[in-house]
This record gives C-alpha cells, sequence and structure tokens, in this order.
C-alpha cells in the first residue's frame, strides 16, 4: 500500500463536508456494519460541478471518500460512472482485504447520488448531441449509443456484451428497485446485493454504470397496486406493470440524459421493422408477455439482441467471455418475493394476515369440505393446497374475499371458450387478431377478438382453463403482438 497517499486523504480529505447545494445524495452502510458515508454529486450537463461527502466509521472511508472526490472533480459523466471499488482502492496503491468494504461502501453511494443526479440534471454534451436526429433532442437510434439495462444475471450480461460490439460507447444502468431484510437479496434480481454485482460486470466489461434508485416509484406503481389487487381478490401481474409503466420508462428518460439512443435488455424478445413486438425464437423463454403493455413508440427504442438466440447459446456466449455469471440459475419469483413467501409479504407490507375460512365444494353440493388460511391467497386455477381426499383433483374455481370463501370443483367447471377482457389497447384493427397468450407459461392459442360495447372478448378456439381476473392477456397476429388487456 502506498502509505504516504493513504495518510494524506486521512490528514487532509478532499471534499469532507463540503456537499454541493443543488447535488443529489448517495447513502451506504449504517448500522449493521457500523459505517456510513453519504456523497453528494450536482451535475451540470454532461460533467460534474461539485462533489462532496460525509463519513462516520473507520479511517479507511474517510480515505475513500476523499479519493471519490478527487477522481469526481470534473470529470465527465461518463468518467464518473466508472468509478469502481478497484480504482478507488488503486489510488492508494490498494487496501488490504479489512479495508476493502470501505471502498465498496463509497462505491455504493457514489454510483446512486451520480444515478440520481443524472436523472434529474443530465444533459449529453457535444459527442451525444452530434448524434441526435435533424430537428429532435433524441439521438438517431439508427447510430446513436446504446443503454444497456444490467440486472446482474447471465442474460443481461451477454446482452450487454452484444451490445458494445455495436456501441463502444455505451453505457449502462442497474435498478434498485427493493430492499427489505426479509429478502434474500443473492436471488433478487433488482437488490442491491444485484446491483453491486451488475457494477462489478459492467466495470469488468469496460462501460460506465449508473445506478438508478426507482425504490419509491417502483412500490407505488408495483408493489401497492400488487397488494390491492390481492385484497380485492384478483391476482395480478406485477411484471407487465412494471415494465409497462415503471421500470423501463425510467431507463428510456435516463438514455435521453446521457445522449443514449436506444435501450437494450437482456429481454428475450424480437421487434417487428414498424415498432411492434415479436415472440423469441425459444418459446422456452420468450418474454413478450412480460413486455406486452408496452407502447409502439417504446418499443421503437427497444433493442432484444437475445431475441434470436436459445438459452444454452446465451450461457456459452458467457462462459466463452469467461463471465463469472455464466452459470447463475435463472430468478424464479416476482423480484420483491425473493427469499419470502407470498402470504408472509402480504401481512407484513399490505396488512393481511391470514384469516381462515371455509372451502366449499361445488361437486358436493357446495359443502363445506376445508380449511383455506384466507381467500386473498387463492387464485382461480390453482390445484395445490387445498387439502387431501380421495376422488377427483379439485381446482379453485372461485374466491370471494369480502365473504372470505374458497369455492373448489372438478377440472371441467373452469374449462372456457370465451375470456371477458377489460383495459384493451390494439395497436392493429381486431380484424388481424388470430392468437392469445392468457398465461407467462402457456403457449398461445388460437382464438379471434370480439369487440361490443359492454366490452371486449376473446374466443378461444379450443376450450382451456379460465385464467384468474387480473392477469394479462397479450393478442397476437401470427408471432407479432398486436394488443393487450387484463383479463376481467
Amino acid at each position: 500500500m502506498a502509505d504516504w497517499r493513504y495518510e494524506e486523504h486521512l490528514r487532509a480529505p478532499t471534499g469532507r463536508g463540503a456537499l454541493p447545494r443543488a447535488g443529489h445524495d448517495g447513502v451506504a452502510g449504517g448500522a449493521a456494519c457500523g459505517d456510513l458515508v453519504r456523497l453528494r454529486i450536482a451535475v451540470d450537463g454532461d460533467r460534474v460541478a461539485a462533489a462532496g461527502f460525509v463519513a462516520e466509521g473507520c479511517g479507511a472511508l474517510t480515505v475513500c471518500g476523499s479519493i471519490a472526490c478527487e477522481l469526481l472533480d470534473g470529470a465527465t459523466v461518463r468518467d464518473a460512472a466508472r468509478i469502481s471499488v478497484d480504482a478507488l482502492a488503486a489510488e492508494v496503491g490498494g487496501l488490504h482485504p479489512g479495508k476493502r468494504h470501505a471502498a465498496e461502501l463509497v462505491a455504493d453511494a457514489l454510483h446512486r447520488a451520480l444515478g440520481a443526479a443524472v436523472a434529474a440534471d443530465g444533459r449529453p454534451g457535444p459527442r451525444g448531441r452530434s448524434a441526435a436526429a435533424p430537428g429532435h433532442g433524441a439521438p438517431d437510434a439508427t447510430t446513436g449509443p446504446t443503454l444497456v439495462a444490467m440486472s446482474g444475471g447471465v442474460d443481461s450480461a451477454v446482452a450487454a456484451l452484444m451490445a458494445v460490439r455495436d456501441h463502444p460507447d455505451a453505457v449502462a444502468v442497474t435498478l434498485e428497485l427493493w430492499r427489505d431484510p426479509a429478502n434474500d437479496a443473492e436471488s433478487s434480481c433488482c437488490s442491491h446485493s444485484a446491483v453491486r454485482r451488475a457494477r462489478d460486470l459492467a466495470h469488468r466489461m469496460g462501460l460506465p454504470h449508473l445506478t438508478l434508485d426507482l425504490r419509491d416509484a417502483f412500490r407505488a406503481g408495483v408493489v401497492d397496486p400488487w397488494i390491492a389487487e390481492h385484497r380485492a381478490g384478483r391476482t395480478p401481474n406485477p411484471c407487465v406493470r412494471c415494465n409497462g409503466h415503471v421500470r423501463l420508462d425510467a431507463m428510456l428518460e435516463l438514455a435521453d440524459r446521457v445522449g443514449c439512443a436506444t435501450l437494450t435488455t437482456g429481454h428475450y424478445a424480437r421487434t417487428t421493422a414498424d415498432g411492434l413486438l415479436r415472440l423469441a425464437v425459444d418459446p422456452g423463454k420468450d418474454q413478450a408477455y412480460m413486455l406486452s403493455a408496452l407502447s409502439p413508440e417504446t418499443i421503437a427504442r427497444m433493442r432484444f439482441p437475445l431475441g434470436e438466440l436459445e438459452k444454452p447459446a446465451v450461457r456459452a456466449i458467457a462462459a466463452d467471455a469467461d463471465l463469472p455469471v455464466a452459470r447463475t440459475p435463472d430468478s424464479q419469483d416476482l423480484c420483491f418475493l425473493a427469499g419470502t413467501g407470498r402470504s408472509a409479504f402480504l401481512e407484513r407490507h399490505g396488512d393481511l394476515p391470514d384469516r381462515p375460512g371455509p372451502i366449499r365444494d361445488l361437486d358436493r353440493d357446495a359443502r363445506v369440505v376445508g380449511e383455506h388460511r384466507g381467500a386473498h391467497h387463492y387464485t382461480v386455477g390453482q390445484r395445490r393446497g387445498l387439502g387431501g381426499g380421495a376422488g377427483e383433483p379439485r381446482y379453485v374455481v372461485g374466491t370471494d374475499v369480502a365473504e372470505n370463501v374458497v369455492t373448489i370443483g372438478r377440472r371441467e367447471r373452469l374449462l372456457t371458450d370465451r375470456v371477458a377482457l377489460e383495459g384493451l389497447v390494439l395497436h392493429r384493427p381486431a380484424e388481424v387478431v388470430d392468437g392469445v397468450k392468457l398465461r407467462y407459461r402457456q403457449p398461445p392459442q388460437a382464438a379471434t377478438l370480439d369487440q361490443a360495447p359492454e366490452g371486449a372478448t376473446v374466443r378461444l378456439a379450443t376450450p382451456q382453463l379460465r385464467p384468474a381476473a387480473g392477469q394479462a392477456a397479450m393478442l397476437l397476429a401470427g408471432d407479432v403482438v398486436v394488443g393487450s388487456a387484463t383479463i376481467a
């Protein structure tokens, strides 16, 4: 370690206490580790105008905060976004493993502050403006740089690799959407741990990286409506809402702030020449359903490099590039439920505790045949959690949250060839609809769309199990997404 540099920053820290009045804060640490750092950054256009910090804890935290402010002084936004844990440590010739934690906390605070500052006050510099289309502020989507969404998983990492080949001036971003001590941060794609993994991957690839804290917007726009829908006895799809109204809109706004023409993600989907979604080549990984609420204007700026690939090929690309996430398992649950159960989450965050009530069987004269934990925990079509018993399997065919009753019956009671829709949005005439996807894991089904004054209805060519109210319906013409709605 270069002791003289370390001691210099410790004796006369650059930027300590000099918090710019018009800046934006990033905070890291807390009671759990005993170290806390606040770093504030002000951005003017595409450059850092000022930076300062305050720190409580070990001397290494003060040293790393001082180094950060020194590196930020006069830096461009992109250069500031390249400041890594290793870069902070290198300024003093390396840090003892026991002190590296300080550099990690300062890097966390720096990137949170920088992301907030750029989202609020950033503007592309001359380089970004030169890529703009004539008469418009946004860069030309055919030639301009791209913003890459990185979650810390293998799909977004490979998407970033592929994007950099065509856009060497790409910028990476990771969203922090949820933080809860009850969650398993390592298995969540939107936690603080995921942000660190994604940032390390981006810096490993030479990409500038921004962190965008959307926890308040995510709570208000996704989690609160998800809880409200459960309270009303519906089964919402939060991923469709998140992509359609929270995540992608925020990232496209950030793209404009850093002069990026497009947004590249690791979703398995494709687009048409006229700005509509298409299903991915790999039907087992296709994610067009989760993106189906996007507008054509948004889709026109999206890039999905994995849409033509199958998952084994994506992992092979990651392995060839020696990425540490090449074999990382895919996330299996809603990001805010990682490591915790739905019922526990609803009780903790939605004041929806277990409320035992009767299970009635329609095929046994609606007799009470068991007890449930609360009608809001059950969804139409559910088979598990209904208790044992001899005879033909039973499925949930209805829930009444107000009366706290769950009704079950034979599978045949769920079969239907008509599904009512609400909130229908069409990008093409109704007559072109020839298919629908009613569940994420279900293949598309042949169907037509009827529109009437009382509402829209999907007519299925073959009867299917009735989907739950609140789920999304993706309308297709061949493999092109031509509309979306919510199941009524």
